[in-house]
């Protein structure tokens, strides 16, 4: 029989297994250490050197800053009248015309009721020195080929043609003279997109240079529905607009 005070096996043992128990090791060795991993190899912007780290932050701000403005320019053209619009509206316009344009304000939607289409035709300077007048092209009916169909379409398919004809009617009277500043830019506009449009189409043909176009669009309005009362002619309604001749860098391709 053991004596009060000591310890039995069970104890022996387990202090025995707690001794060997270290920082080291179960044995109180210490273990040896293998070679350290590689370091893994930096990725994005990480990769970059210092300089070039700097000049991507730079760009990037450039570009946050300048979609930050087209967004507050767009706001302020768009909604209605303020103190801040009526301050800067002419340096609104000027970034906002013709590219960015739009036809709606907010709060006052205008929906279209008319269906308008533009077309266009040429007149040819042939290889030969002889002169012929293509055919009116739709062009509306061929981006409406376009979007047809198309889960995505662009937005010049969309827009770009129609805004276009808007912002010639807005800034010419009936006569289609030009009114106010913009009446110059939004014909100049209008033209280099109808030119691009009939090079597109080859119009010209090998050899041969658009020297004149004319455009005219048709517009019909949007039938009333069978319970309304309203009674609307369907008949189709022509503007043609006077030939207007093509610089020669823009009949050449010198488009940018």
């Amino acid at each position: 029989m053991w004596e009060r005070g000591g310890m039995n096996a069970h104890d022996e043992g387990s202090h025995a297994r707690q001794g060997r128990t270290g920082p080291e090791g179960p044995d109180g060795l210490e273990e040896p250490s293998g070679p350290a991993p590689p370091p893994e190899p930096a990725t994005g912007v990480a990769a970059l050197s210092p300089l070039h780290r700097i000049a991507a932050a730079v760009a990037l701000g450039g570009v946050a800053i300048v979609v930050c403005v087209h967004l507050g320019m767009t706001f302020l053209h768009v909604a209605p009248a303020n103190t801040v619009s009526k301050e800067h509206g002419t340096a609104i316009e000027d970034w906002i015309y013709p590219e960015f344009e739009q036809n709606w304000k907010l709060f006052a939607p205008n929906p279209l009721q008319q269906n308008i289409s533009v077309q266009v035709r040429a007149e040819i300077l042939t290889a030969d020195g002889g002169v012929r007048t293509t055919g009116w092209y739709d062009l509306s009916a061929q981006d409406g080929r376009a979007i047809d169909g198309n889960l995505l379409p662009s937005h010049t398919q969309q827009n770009e043609l129609r805004r276009a004809w808007d912002f010639f009617v807005a800034t010419h009277d009936d006569d289609d003279r030009p009114v106010g500043m913009r009446g110059a830019l939004a014909e100049s506009y209008l033209r280099r997109i109808m030119v691009m449009r009939l090079e597109r189409s080859d119009a010209a043909g090998p050899g041969d240079v658009v020297d004149r176009i004319q455009v005219r669009s048709r517009t019909v309005d949007v039938p009333s529905p069978r319970w309304s009362e309203e009674q609307v002619s369907t008949k189709p309604v022509h503007r043609t607009l006077p030939w207007w001749p093509v610089p020669e860098d823009e009949a050449r391709g010198g488009i940018g």
